[in-house]
């Protein structure tokens, strides 16, 4: 979903080369030096991950394979060709112990095979690019792909109810403006690791209500359910609150709340829904 964005929205003002399966696999360090190789580049964004949080922990060898050696292979080829990297790693390297939103600094110290894998990830990268950019996000919905706010809104305008977990907290991020942001940080932004999210913070539960709010399906019924009765095999940080700190420091601003994201996605859903 974020390639796919990253890409529209970069399209606009530079020649952006995608690159994807089955032309390129990461896991194969031949075909990504031969893709480098083959396009005049000024700067890798890696975006390709395993992020089907679940699936992760019934097939860990594949997530480590393409969550951490493939994210190997991208730094290895960047290193080889001289190109600067920047990885899009995520909440689920923190275990949502800590009662405040956490920082850059913080000590990862991931629950799931997903964030293990996202974690190797960044210290692939760090050891092999030291000047490189890691920015971790969270909650992402966004035009060009599945994710939870369209998920909602099927499920409610098919008459379903709703059971969604009340006891998890993080920051919903719209994949459009975290683009935007991504642009400034390589444009900008001095090497290291940065946080990136829409400002405020909610539950899976409230981050629910807003979309029925604001698609105007409050009627729907809506039960908040706690993580334990959720069914779900991977382990969740309760807490996956991020402190936008670097980009403060670096001067970039923030990202705006996540409802007026959530209100923007709305109407570009709603505008495609018609021309469609």
């Amino acid at each position: 979903m974020l390639g796919r964005d990253l890409a529209a929205h970069l399209g606009a003002r530079h020649q952006v080369v995608g690159a994807d399966l089955p032309e390129v696999d990461i896991t194969d360090l031949h075909l990504v030096q031969r893709a480098f190789d083959s396009a005049k580049l000024d700067a890798v964004i890696h975006t390709a991950a395993f992020t089907a949080v679940d699936d992760c922990e019934h097939r860990p060898d594949l997530a480590f394979q393409v969550n951490a050696q493939g994210t190997r292979n991208v730094a290895v080829a960047c290193r080889e060709a001289s190109l600067p990297m920047l990885y899009l790693s995520t909440d689920y390297v923190f275990d949502g112990q800590k009662p405040a939103p956490y920082t850059e600094d913080d000590l990862p110290d991931p629950l799931n095979v997903y964030g293990r894998s996202k974690l190797q990830g960044e210290s692939h990268v760090q050891e092999l690019l030291p000047a490189a950019w890691i920015v971790r996000t969270s909650w992402l919905f966004g035009p060009l792909g599945k994710n939870f706010v369209r998920t909602i809104l099927q499920r409610a305008q098919q008459g379903e109810s709703l059971r969604v977990v009340d006891d998890q907290v993080g920051a919903p991020t719209y994949t459009m403006d975290l683009a935007e942001k991504l642009e400034q940080i390589v444009m900008r932004g001095n090497p290291g690791v940065y946080h990136v999210t829409n400002r405020g913070y909610c539950s899976w539960f409230e981050f629910a209500q807003e979309i029925l709010r604001q698609a105007g399906l409050s009627h729907v019924p809506l039960f908040a359910i706690p993580t334990s009765a959720s069914g779900r095999p991977a382990l969740r940080p309760r807490n996956s609150r991020l402190a936008d700190k670097r980009l403060e420091s670096e001067g970039l601003g923030l990202l705006p709340p996540w409802q007026d994201a959530l209100t923007r996605y709305l109407l570009r859903e709603g505008q495609a829904q018609r021309e469609a």
